[in-house]
């Protein structure tokens, strides 16, 4: 089996498993990707859970936009966290998603976006980490 054999195969499952994604960065401006990615990820009936600080309290996409993903409340049942967010930002990213969120099974980060460190610690955890694409390119292929 190749590696992109496998990485087909994981993002397979994902895309066939996941409801609920934390979207950290979700944009309200529609001209953003961040909005788009998550409008494409609902039309799949996902449901994402906005995560941005500057819009906290607000409404994003008809769901409440959090400040961070330690106040989503544990009954969401956040599998998914998909991280629009520059690099830099990931490991911080990543350590609070560990620490708050039970029933986390993946961690996105978009096209452009690594964190390798994070990423290990993530995997050493038990969760899956997808890096540098694009669940709107990449979920269609399997849906």
């Amino acid at each position: 089996m190749t590696i992109q054999t496998s990485m087909d195969e994981e993002i397979a499952r994902i895309a066939q498993t996941v409801k609920v994604v934390a979207m950290v960065g979700l944009s309200p401006n529609e001209a953003r990707p961040s909005w788009g990615v998550a409008r494409y990820l609902q039309s799949c009936r996902i449901r994402v859970i906005p995560v941005n600080p500057g819009h906290a309290g607000g409404t994003i996409l008809g769901e409440k936009v959090h400040a961070d993903l330690a106040s989503i409340p544990p009954e969401a049942g956040v599998q998914m966290v998909d991280i629009f967010r520059r690099s830099e930002a990931v490991g911080g990213i990543v350590d609070q998603a560990l620490v708050h969120l039970r029933d986390l099974q993946v961690i996105w980060t978009q096209l452009g976006v690594r964190d390798d460190a994070a990423a290990a610690r993530a995997r050493a955890a038990g969760v899956t980490v997808i890096q540098d694409r694009c669940p709107k390119i990449e979920f269609p292929r399997f849906l």
